[in-house]
């Protein structure tokens, strides 16, 4: 169970860290695409070819690695 905990607390850290990194590219993040398919006026954002490159593609590969530094980071602490 302490190796669940650790493995998604560093999911949801790398998740909020990459988040950031993509705000600050000006990339579209899965809650401002999710806005996008709700709104009516979909004038108001453009989803360019680098925003589906980052949501289906480098955003997964990036919440892979989090798993991957969670769980060797338990295995470094309890093993």
């Amino acid at each position: 169970m302490l190796r669940f905990y650790t493995i998604g607390l560093l999911i949801l850290i790398v998740a909020i860290l990459a988040n950031v990194i993509a705000m600050k590219l000006n990339i579209l993040t899965w809650y401002d695409y999710m806005s996008f398919l709700t709104k009516t006026n979909t004038s108001d954002i453009t989803v360019k070819f680098i925003d589906y490159i980052w949501l289906f593609l480098v955003y997964p590969l990036t919440l892979g690695f989090g798993y991957r530094i969670g769980d060797y980071i338990y295995k470094l602490i309890f093993n």
